[in-house]
């Protein structure tokens, strides 16, 4: 793909994945300061910011109740807070961000509606905006198998914490949620079509059905990053956390074929840089090739590891696992522009979770937080975290498969 010139217009689009995005041409020599273990010459620079102020809030539900006061901030809250973006999918020219269950627990997120949230993210004037077109996630038909918080069937984080997504060309989505770990399937608005599937095997603490069982999978550390493969109908969930039995440093990436409703196998077991890092979310890049962020568990000045992985399931070293080199640190991202305010210095990321990746053609990835609003508060210490999208221009020629992009301008409205 030719890469455009330094004088373009940086503006953001998204008609599918693979969009070209107008961006100045990579003129950087890398970062100098320490990175993530990996392949520390890779060469990236930020060329695009948004951000979406963390006191945003939209329907006028009461929530909070039971949340916690954080970084000044009081609760309960009058409205739904917009927060907690853990997906990111194109959408015609804007994007939809699936929320996750609010609030950070079961116990204190029964007030918090599940929602899909459209987007405009704009890198021109580096303000996101909420747009109409949104939509929460209902169960109507009685599918899920255990009892609801609300008796109008819509559902809370109190049901399902929801944490990836994917959307199907007959524009239907899969989501990948942590309390079973299970997939989900919804209807273009919201509404559940059948009960959730989990793998065999594998249970968190939250599971509505163990049974007095015990649990093989931590607290939300169920599939937290999933992707869609080239086919069209088979998505690939990944698991943020070990599995009992398996080595604390592995993460399993399931197939699962959404035409029967079946999981077919692994795919592939990557291992992390540390056993207690997290998966952040994942996106294919072709039939065996996928990103994905792996993060620590600390925010601001304490973070050690956020970074994006090209990982390639085919295992070519034979051990085992899928190979993995490091794409982009995002701790150290290269600024020469000043996007970020941080001209001829590193622009960070530094919160506890980037929950948001997706691709806009073969140089060019756009990674999203989760900013657990009010609780977190990596960016600048005592201050709620804005949600913030960066756009991160790569060196390599990331080389995706077209037919992903012909899927998601399908399944785009």
């Amino acid at each position: 793909m030719r890469r455009p010139s330094r004088r373009a217009a940086l503006t953001l689009t998204a008609v599918g994945l693979l969009t070209a995005v107008a961006v100045p041409a990579f003129a950087f020599a890398g970062p100098t300061s320490p990175v993530p273990q990996g392949n520390g010459n890779q060469q990236a620079e930020l060329v695009g910011r948004s951000v979406l102020p963390s006191a945003t809030f939209g329907e006028q539900v009461p929530s909070g109740a039971l949340a916690g006061p954080a970084n000044g901030v009081t609760t309960p809250f009058a409205a739904q807070p917009i927060q907690g973006f853990s997906g990111l999918l194109a959408d015609g020219d804007d994007w939809l961000v699936l929320e996750d269950n609010g609030f950070g627990t079961k116990a204190n997120s029964a007030d918090f509606l599940l929602r899909v949230v459209r987007l405009h993210i704009d890198t021109n004037t580096q303000q996101t905006t909420v747009l109409d077109g949104g939509f929460g996630l209902s169960d109507p038909d009685r599918e899920l198998p255990f009892p609801l918080t609300r008796s109008d069937r819509r559902l809370t984080g109190a049901d399902l914490d929801p944490e990836s997504f994917q959307r199907m060309p007959d524009g239907t989505f899969w989501i990948g949620e942590e309390f079973g770990p299970s997939l989900v399937h919804v209807d273009a608005r919201g509404r559940v079509l059948a009960a959730p599937v989990l793998p065999d095997g594998v249970r968190s603490p939250e599971s509505w059905d163990l049974d007095g069982a015990a649990p093989t999978l931590g607290g939300s550390k169920g599939f937290e990053g999933m992707a869609l493969g080239v086919d069209g109908h088979t998505v690939y969930p990944m698991l943020e956390g070990a599995v009992a039995g398996d080595d604390p440093a592995t993460r399993r990436i399931y197939s699962f074929d959404t035409n029967r409703g079946t999981y077919t196998g692994l795919k592939a077991k990557v291992r992390f840089e540390v056993p207690g890092n997290a998966l952040g979310d994942m996106v294919a890049l072709d039939q065996n090739r996928f990103l994905i962020v792996e993060r620590d568990n600390a925010q601001g000045p304490a973070s050690q590891l956020k970074a994006v992985y090209l990982v390639d399931t085919r295992d070519i070293d034979r051990d085992g696992y899928a190979d993995k080199r490091l794409l982009a640190n995002l701790m150290a991202i290269p600024d020469p522009q000043g996007v970020g305010g941080t001209a001829g210095g590193f622009f960070t990321f530094p919160f506890v979770t980037i929950e948001q990746i997706a691709v806009l053609d073969d140089h060019h990835i756009i990674v999203g937080n989760d900013n657990n609003y009010p609780g977190s508060a990596g960016r600048t210490p005592g201050v709620p975290d804005d949600n913030e999208h960066v756009v991160i221009q790569v060196d390599e020629d990331l080389q995706v498969d077209p037919a992903l992009a012909a899927i998601a301008r399908r399944g785009s409205r």
